[in-house]
């Protein structure tokens, strides 16, 4: 965690849940309690299109403000983190979702979490990102991830044969339904359904967990975050990134993963706690 703190907070980004215009009320009302302490509110184009108010560009936002608030669940928090990557602007999540593990502020909460951040009575939480591409020759096709990647299939009768290098060394050929790469963020996300390990969101390292493998003996593995990670296929597969965009990596192209120069701010209040959190949503220690 970081020490560090933003200078001012005169500015905020919105940004809400897609397909959600009934969100309207409670964006309003939220705006308000920005307003009443002096604080601008400004709205991505995209959500005030959704909702019917003016809004604007997103990166033109990200440049104005002086952090960004995601209004919506984890997914709404993961699209906010990976658009505003280069911008180095810290997101509170208000969780107007179901499970919060990353937009971790409840409603009723709003209050006193503005006027703790004018205060001074919070923390930044630097985590690691990924930066990845595809690439077919001189061509790259570029992207970022906060949760994770995985690599898949793309018909339910075929299974996944996929050569992967660390540092160019070849290490495994992973046969079987695919491949998640996971952040420490994303640990709690796809990787543990696949009972890969939950590790510690300030970490830096990659968890390589494999999906359905053929050989029972493949198990998940942790990778320092400043090796590269390099995969190929003889065949077509899909690149899903935080489950919200989809690449197809073709016979002949390499994916390339490795650590983002830029981490993900994530602001929370200063007692927050990771491990209160895996008790309360994983319902640890209930009996």
């Amino acid at each position: 965690m970081s020490e560090k703190k933003l200078n001012q907070i005169k500015k905020a980004g919105f940004v809400l849940r897609p397909d959600s215009p009934d969100i309207l009320p409670l964006y309003k009302e939220i705006k308000s309690k920005f307003e009443e302490r002096w604080i601008e509110v400004l709205l991505d184009h995209q959500s005030a299109e959704m909702v019917g108010l003016e809004g604007v560009e997103f990166d033109e936002m990200c440049h104005a403000v002086d952090l960004l608030v995601s209004l919506g669940g984890d997914g709404t928090l993961l699209s906010v983190v990976r658009r505003s990557y280069g911008h180095d602007k810290p997101v509170l999540g208000i969780n107007a979702g179901n499970l919060g593990f990353l937009a971790d502020i409840p409603i009723d909460c709003v209050d006193a979490m503005i006027d703790r951040l004018l205060l001074g009575d919070y923390r930044i939480d630097d985590r690691m990102m990924i930066e990845g591409y595809i690439e077919s020759g001189n061509e790259k096709k570029d992207f970022y991830a906060f949760n994770d990647v995985v690599i898949t299939r793309p018909t339910v009768s075929h299974m996944v044969k996929l050569d992967a290098f660390i540092n160019e060394d070849w290490f495994n050929t992973y046969r079987g339904d695919g491949l998640i790469i996971s952040t420490p963020t994303g640990s709690t996300a796809y990787n543990l359904s696949l009972g890969g390990p939950i590790v510690y969101p300030l970490s830096k390292v990659f968890i390589m967990t494999p999906v359905a493998p053929h050989s029972l003996t493949q198990r998940p593995i942790v990778v320092p975050h400043d090796f590269t990670i390099k995969l190929s296929s003889p065949e077509v597969l899909i690149v899903m990134i935080d489950g919200q965009d989809n690449y197809k990596l073709k016979p002949g192209e390499r994916l390339v993963i490795k650590g983002a120069a830029m981490s993900a701010k994530l602001l929370h209040k200063k007692e927050h706690s990771y491990f209160r959190v895996l008790r309360e949503k994983l319902l640890w220690g209930d009996v």
